[in-house]
């Protein structure tokens, strides 16, 4: 705000004047538009203007809070706003508070800007942080304009409800006033319940057009009444004005008001939760809350229902650490489980449901399964069980009886419970978990109730482990759900296979030695089952879909994982060389139709899945897998020559090599050039950018070996490689090959590592170097980190310090040496060659698009530049700085990180570089706070 007050003044009147006549739409929106930059020129720029001229300011928008009071209302909260600010920041206005109640007070016309000023205050004061003032100033500031006027305006407030012929309009925006300087604690309970404002606004409720603002005052009221010893005296007051409303919410709950049966949900939640430990201590007078609460829990709109959650949670949370509980909480609890049980049912009509309806409503169950949870905290997961298990059975004997009508929902929505309960089940009880597992044969073969059966009977697997006479029965029916025409079902059914095997197998991890034995042995139960998994996966598996397919195999992986090594090994040979077989097939044929090659990839897919599970057996492979990787590699390598150029066929492929890598280990090594060279000359014909990633991860299990083939291929396809990369550069931009990008840059970052003479002194390499610095410029995170972590690691590299380390190990290809110092000046050379660039795109990029935690890498290669090439980095910086937007960086801001910048160098401190960069990253943050805030 450089401008003069007289140029300040005649623009905020000639925005305001537009609204004075009948402006058209553009004048209008432009009015608007500069109202809002005001605004936040008056929060940002204040102090630019000088003291002795905000007065006049202040007089303008006082004027203009007179002329609009009766709106429009974007510009009365834009002059609010805007005199808000002002009033914080001009120290000389003494009692800005006062000056303008006086001044607007007494007019009728005027008390809702009064008012509407009045409840912005407080929420400007209070929460604009952008204000650039010290805490000190901020603080005494604050005490001037709220706490020392707290009371005058409680005082102004009680006079104008009480006025006759106060509008319902004008009674909300005192309600909303009220809140407002609740919420910032200049006004306390104690304070609003010794002015007739308390009863004011209770009886507040009794009209619908001020219900939702008297119930925000109401839950306000109470929430800060949290220090409970502080505010015996007004909670005392509020409590039997809160036990008089429960025929109000009764009465709204049978007409189903929805409106009032929310906002006095709100009101009894807010003090249930506030006043949780006194409903414990004096259940005899408060425990009318709790009653409140569960009736809200009743109702049938669920969007209410969940308003109780966090309470139930709460209390529950509570009454757990109590050692005797009062009956009447056991009893709402019981209550609450029926009630949360009843709300799991679907709906009658629930194939007349949408898909987004039914996925919102399934999201909502698992919200519900929550509170069923607290439920059992309270009363016992046995008791809770056998209540669920009781539901079920009642509804068998009404359907076999002929007593009542049965639905589908009665039975299901038990089972959901069940789930719900899980976690909190003792997988030791000999009880009633013997009780459900026996009844789950006799339930009906609904969809949804078959679905519920399988999901139990997945999540008390540990349960199972401790009792595997209930293996054979749950691998039947969970078989059985595989057959179900329903695809949820045989979804169920895989997700039940899986983790019927994975979750002992994770527990087994955190477990002692013991402890992991009994848990591995429910995988050995299921061992003898893997001849029946495995004629199923054959006969069955080709009717799956693929997500099912894929459960089903990692299953099966966690089962191999639990056997001795050679029994291991055998069987996941015989799984693997079933799919395998499948590729062979088609590799064999002299042409394959699309949806044969997606059969294949699908294959693989599964075969990368049991990989994963399997990993590795160690140094030592088992007796079956000797061999294996030379018998099955000449399969997948005449697939990528035959098929290699269909991109879902590549990318599968890719990945099961990738874990074959893994699997075989250095029995491996000597298919890795052969590996390196069909992806290296893949990647020349498709492009496909799994083929660089396949070669990074070959690098990197294998990169260290001195056998000079594989360091040859290594050499030779890295710059294969990196002609392909560039020839692509020429023609497509680098943000259109995003994933290129990315995988060329990890490729790299493998050669650094292990091989950094191929990389460094390739004739590729400042050509490399300046693919990883444009990298810079893409707004990918997954790009950003490696191209800054590559080029950090270049620009710091051991090489470069004057007293280096010893050089590498000589290189094992013949003729090829490297040393230290080839290193440094290559390293340097490329550096000044694109250092102009370089430092460009650093900081274009830690001012616009650069994630927030790429600072200290920034920061870093600065400090590296400042080290190594300090004048140089003195030369790029001016114009580099100055070509920057002044939107993403101010011109102070610029000059100052150039002056900051320029003593670190001369001094040679590189704490001082850390500082400038620190500061610069601080003042672009800012601009961009007040971009966004004058683009909102």
């Amino acid at each position: 705000m450089a401008q003069s007050t007289d140029d300040s003044i005649k623009q905020v009147l000639a925005a305001l004047e537009v609204f004075s006549g009948k402006p058209d739409r553009e004048s209008l929106d432009k009015a608007n538009t500069w109202l809002q930059n005001f605004q936040h020129l008056v929060t940002h720029d204040l102090h630019q203007l000088d003291t002795s001229q905000r007065a006049g300011l202040r007089d303008t928008l006082l004027a203009a809070l007179r002329q609009y009071a009766a709106g429009p209302r974007p510009v009365l909260i834009q002059i609010c706003l805007a005199l808000s600010g002002l009033a914080l920041q001009m120290k000389e206005w003494d009692n800005a508070v006062m000056d303008i109640v006086n001044g607007l007070g007494q007019d009728p016309t005027t008390v809702p800007a009064l008012l509407q000023l009045l409840t912005v205050l407080p929420e400007e004061v209070t929460s604009n942080t952008r204000i650039p003032m010290s805490s000190d100033e901020y603080r005494y500031q604050e005490a001037r304009l709220l706490t020392a006027n707290a009371g005058e305006v409680l005082k102004l407030l009680t006079m104008y409800s009480q006025a006759v012929g106060v509008t319902p309009v004008v009674q909300g925006q005192i309600f909303k006033c009220i809140k407002s300087w609740l919420q910032t604690g200049e006004v306390t309970p104690s304070m609003i319940t010794d002015t007739p404002l308390f009863q004011i606004t209770f009886d507040g409720l009794e009209y619908d057009e001020l219900f939702e603002s008297v119930v925000d005052v109401i839950c306000g009221l109470i929430h800060e009444t949290q220090e409970i010893d502080d505010n015996m005296p007004v909670i005392q007051a509020i409590l039997p004005r809160l036990v008089a409303l429960r025929p109000k919410l009764t009465a709204a709950v049978r007409a189903e008001d929805s409106d009032t049966v929310r906002g006095l949900c709100r009101i009894f939640t807010e003090a249930g939760e506030t006043y949780r430990l006194l409903l414990l201590q004096h259940p005899e007078t408060f425990f009318p809350i709790v009653e409140a609460i569960g009736e809200c829990a009743t109702f049938t709109d669920l969007d209410i229902v969940p308003i109780t959650f966090h309470f139930w949670f709460r209390l529950a949370q509570s009454i757990g650490k109590k050692p005797d509980v009062p009956p009447v909480f056991l009893d709402a609890y019981r209550a609450l489980m029926d009630v949360i049980i009843k709300h799991l049912h679907f709906p009658a009509s629930a194939e007349a449901m949408s898909a987004q309806e039914r996925d919102e409503f399934r999201g909502f169950r698992h919200v519900m399964g929550d509170t069923l949870k607290d439920c059992c905290y309270v009363l016992g997961t046995d008791g809770c069980l056998l209540r669920t298990y009781e539901m079920i059975t009642e509804a068998l004997e009404r359907g076999s009886t002929g007593t009542g009508a049965v639905s589908w929902q009665d039975i299901e929505a038990p089972l959901f419970s069940m789930r719900s309960m899980g976690a909190e089940v003792n997988p030791d009880d000999d009880e009633v978990l013997p009780k459900i597992m026996d009844l789950i044969p006799k339930l009906p073969a609904h969809p949804r109730v078959r679905y519920a059966a399988i999901m139990v009977i997945s999540r008390y697997t540990e349960w199972t482990d401790r009792h595997p006479s209930y293996i054979p029965f749950q691998l039947s029916y969970i078989s059985a759900g595989f057959e179900d025409p329903d695809i949820e079902v045989s979804a169920a059914a895989g997700q039940a296979m899986k983790y019927m095997c994975k979750d002992c197998r994770q527990a087994s991890r955190q477990c002692t030695p013991l402890a992991q034995k009994l848990i591995s042995s429910f995988n050995q139960h299921l061992v003898p089952y893997l001849p029946q998994l495995h004629t199923f996966v054959q006969t069955m598996g080709p009717k799956l879909i693929q997500d099912d397919r894929l459960q089903v195999y990692e299953a099966i992986g966690y089962v191999i994982t639990s056997m001795p090594m050679q029994e291991a090994g055998t069987t996941l040979r015989t799984f693997s060389l079933d799919l395998l077989a499948q590729v062979h097939s088609v590799v064999e044929k002299p042409s394959a139709q699309k949806e044969e090659l997606q059969r294949v990839a699908d294959a693989l897919e599964l075969l990368e899945a049991l990989l994963m599970i399997v990993q590795s057996f160690g140094e030592e492979l088992p007796t079956a897998c000797h061999g294996t990787a030379a018998e099955v590699y000449p399969i997948l390598d005449a697939l990528i020559a035959k098929y290699g150029t269909h991109y879902f066929v590549s990318e599968r492929v890719c990945r099961v090599l990738r874990q074959g890598l893994q699997f075989f280990g250095a029995s491996a090594l000597p298919l890795a050039p052969t590996v390196l060279r069909r992806a290296a000359t893949s990647f020349q014909s498709t492009g496909y950018s799994s083929f660089l990633w396949l070669q990074a991860k070959v690098i990197a299990v294998h990169g260290s070996s001195p056998d000079p083939t594989l360091q040859l291929a290594i050499s030779e396809t890295y710059e294969l490689s990196s002609a392909q990369v560039f020839a692509m550069l020429k023609i497509q931009a680098p943000a259109d090959m995003p994933d290129v990008i990315e995988d060329y840059l990890h490729l790299m970052l493998q050669l650094l590592e292990l091989r950094p003479e191929y990389l460094i002194l390739s004739p590729s390499f400042a050509s490399s170097f300046q693919v990883a610095i444009t990298a810079l410029t893409l707004v990918h995170p997954d790009i950003i980190f490696p191209a800054l972590d590559l080029v950090r690691s270049l620009i710091a590299h051991d090489s470069l310090n004057p007293t280096p380390a010893p050089s590498p190990r000589p290189s094992p290809i013949p003729g090829q040496t490297a040393s230290f110092a080839q290193f440094a000046i290559v390293i340097r050379q490329v550096v000044r060659d694109n250092g102009f660039q370089l430092v460009g795109f650093i900081l274009a990029g830690l001012l616009t698009h650069f994630p927030e935690d790429a600072l200290p890498v920034v920061v870093s290669m600065f400090r590296m530049l400042a080290v190594t090439w300090p004048n140089e980095l003195a030369t790029w910086l001016p114009p580099v700085v100055e070509q920057l937007s002044v939107a993403s960086l101010p011109v102070a801001a610029k000059g100052q990180f150039l002056d900051d910048f320029a003593r670190a160098l001369s001094s040679g401190n590189v704490d001082q570089v850390k500082q400038a960069v620190v500061a610069l990253n601080r003042a672009a943050r800012r601009a961009r706070e007040r971009t966004r805030d004058l683009v909102a």
